[in-house]
């Protein structure tokens, strides 16, 4: 129920810009404002073309004022300072907030740039310096001279060669640190970003990523291959167990034979290939591009030319296998792809790149400056330990200049100190880049609070969707208390109101209304006929099943109440219609029912228990509103509601 008042959840945000001058009040409700804004904007979104029940204005402008006195009287007992209410709309707001803290042009290029990414393959190979992410200043500063000197060494000598010497990557030993063809996506996106932006037969300057320094060497480039899906047979082999390598080849081979004799190549997968996450699956494996499998494997697959085609055993690192090809595609068009695209950026380094240049865009609004000389503070101090000296902290402990100031607010060296003790990992070499790199983060985090801050000011939509769920949980809470629990629970007010209006639930036809009872044998139906003679209805059901049951069911209770062609066994023992073609089940042979005919008027509301509970929840709703209105004065400006405009 509570999604209703929150379809407007899915609306397009968009940034238009607030004016307060041109946003008039247009009723006062318990002497409280409400502008033209929020009204029209709820009355032309709720009031649309396509509206299925479209109102006039001034049946909308009743209903609002139904609305907003619901959630006065929510406020008037404190429900919109409850824990949970709080926590609720604070994670509504979190949801809303994001597309006002990116920029949202930049977000778009990522995605097409991955989009153009995805149609090209770049052949890669790299030389790997390793740097733990927590590595000190001194084992980082020590890695970025050793890939500064093999840059150097690049210039003369082979680039394999020099893979194999000193890279760190474990595989350039006998590889020479070729990776193969690579695609957006199939590596971390620095490393992908210097790969495509590196001419072929050069190499690049080192760049840093999460597992180190990289020198990459792009061979060559080509069209996209786009994705294949494709079965195969498996044997394992193992480095250095030559008989298993030896049998693993001889099964493989007479595998092979058999596919060429025609034997079925899914039966032949689930029986003898040996890699069991596909196997299973008559030896399927899941689409995939350029640099999702080991190199021997994926050229051997997209060698396949047509549907069906087999490969010829070929090896991989880990063993022998045998490809069929099952089906291909090319890349689609970016809209078909976009989704999945923007699926994949947000486990992505490239995440940020659009909330970064939303902040580069805040410095120059917000005309964000910085203490040059309180900054150097920190890299006198810094010089030489580490964020996490405890001589450091003590001496940035007494620091409390002015560092930084935008939007007219100013933060100190101490906020920055506060910071610092709670962040004081870092990947950077110098005193300097380290500070300036965390102060940078930062300035961000605190440009990114102060904006958050501000958006229900800067933008009217952003303002009137946070009053829409904030008045909507508010309204679904009191609605709740003050009619629908109220009317579902109130017995007694069910019964009154179902006395006082009977008439408004006859039946065109009559009921029974009563039990079946289901007896598995003579014994049984004898003794159920007897109790339910000094039994009131209400505990039949429950007495029956507790006397005469056990590990054994002996008797089944059905409770409810029947027109005429419902129930069969109803049609012959409720109403007596010998025409009734009744057999009863063979488990339960022995039935009798216990009740009565209502004929076409309800003997009590929980015969007519739904119809009843809406209307009286109707009647409560009617007579609360009528309260509310008593409560709290309404004034509503008729010159500002003559200018409401309507879609």
């Amino acid at each position: 129920m509570k999604s209703q008042f929150f379809s407007f959840a899915l609306l397009v945000l968009s940034g238009t810009l607030f004016a307060q001058t041109n946003d008039p009040v247009l009723m006062t409700i318990n002497g409280k404002p409400v502008l033209k804004s929020e009204f029209e904007y709820i009355y032309n979104k709720n009031n649309s073309n396509n509206s299925l029940d479209k109102k006039t204005l001034d049946e909308y402008v009743d209903l609002f004022v139904n609305f907003k006195l619901k959630v006065e009287e929510a406020k008037a007992q404190g429900l919109d300072t409850t824990k949970s209410f709080i926590n609720e709309l604070s994670g509504y707001r979190s949801q809303l907030t994001k597309p006002y803290l990116t920029d949202q042009k930049v977000d778009e290029q990522i995605l097409q740039e991955a989009y153009d990414r995805m149609k090209e393959d770049v052949e890669v190979s790299h030389i790997l310096i390793r740097v733990p992410q927590n590595a000190s200043p001194e084992d980082t500063l020590a890695a970025w001279k050793k890939i500064n000197a093999i840059e150097k060494r690049l210039t003369k000598e082979d680039f394999a060669k020099v893979a194999k010497e000193v890279s760190e990557d474990q595989s350039a030993e006998k590889n020479g640190g070729y990776i193969g063809w690579i695609s957006a996506f199939r590596t971390v996106y620095p490393f992908e970003t210097m790969a495509y932006n590196t001419p072929v037969g050069t190499i690049s300057k080192p760049i840093r990523t999460a597992f180190g320094y990289h020198i990459i060497k792009v061979h060559n480039r080509r069209n996209s291959q786009g994705e294949i899906l494709v079965s195969h047979i498996m044997r394992f082999t193992t480095q250095g167990d030559d008989a298993k390598n030896k049998a693993a080849k001889e099964k493989i081979d007479s595998l092979y034979q058999r596919v060429l004799a025609g034997d079925d190549f899914g039966k032949l997968a689930k029986d003898y290939s040996e890699d069991r996450g596909s196997s299973v699956r008559n030896g399927e494996l899941p689409w995939f591009g350029t640099g999702r499998m080991v190199p021997e494997f994926e050229n051997a697959a997209f060698a396949l030319k047509k549907v069906g085609d087999v490969s010829q055993p070929v090896q991989s690192a880990y063993g022998w296998h045998i490809i069929k090809l099952l089906d291909k595609r090319s890349l689609g068009s970016f809209e078909s792809v976009k989704s999945d695209i923007e699926r994949k950026v947000k486990r992505d380094e490239r995440a940020n790149r659009g909330q970064q240049a939303f902040i580069a865009k805040l410095r120059n609004e917000y005309n964000y400056t910085e203490n040059a000389a309180a900054m150097a503070d920190f890299v006198k101090l810094l010089d030489g330990k580490t964020l996490n000296d405890s001589i450091f902290r003590l001496e940035i402990s007494k620091l409390n200049k002015p560092l930084i100031s935008f939007a007219g607010k100013q933060l100190t060296q101490a906020d920055f100190v506060e910071y610092l003790k709670k962040n004081s990992f870092s990947d950077k070499i110098t005193a300097a880049e380290i500070i300036e790199d965390k102060l940078k983060s930062f300035s961000d985090k605190e440009l990114l609070a102060y904006e958050d801050s501000q958006l229900e000011n800067k933008y009217s939509d952003f303002r009137n969707l946070m009053q829409e769920y904030h008045d909507g949980i508010l309204l679904f809470d009191i609605s709740n208390s003050e009619v629908w629990e109220k009317a579902s629970k109130d017995t007694e007010g069910l019964a009154k109101y179902f006395n006082e209006h009977k008439t408004d639930y006859t039946w065109e036809k009559p009921h029974f209304k009563g039990h079946i009872v289901y007896c598995k044998d003579q014994a049984t139906y004898k003794a159920a006929k007897k109790l339910c003679k000094r039994l009131e209805n209400d505990s039949i059901d429950k007495y029956l099943k507790t006397r005469l049951n056990d590990s054994i069911q002996y008797v089944k209770v059905e409770k409810g109440i029947y027109i005429q062609g419902e129930n069969k066994a109803v049609d012959k023992y409720g109403f007596k219609d010998k025409k009734a073609a009744y057999e009863p089940a063979k488990d339960y042979p022995y039935v009798f029912v216990i009740g009565k005919n209502l004929k076409t008027t309800p003997e009590d509301y929980t015969d007519v228990r739904g119809l009843v509970t809406a209307d009286y929840q109707e009647y409560l709703e009617k007579e609360w509103i009528a309260a509310l209105r008593a409560k709290y004065p309404v004034v509503i400006n008729k010159d500002v509601l003559k200018t409401i405009k309507e879609n």
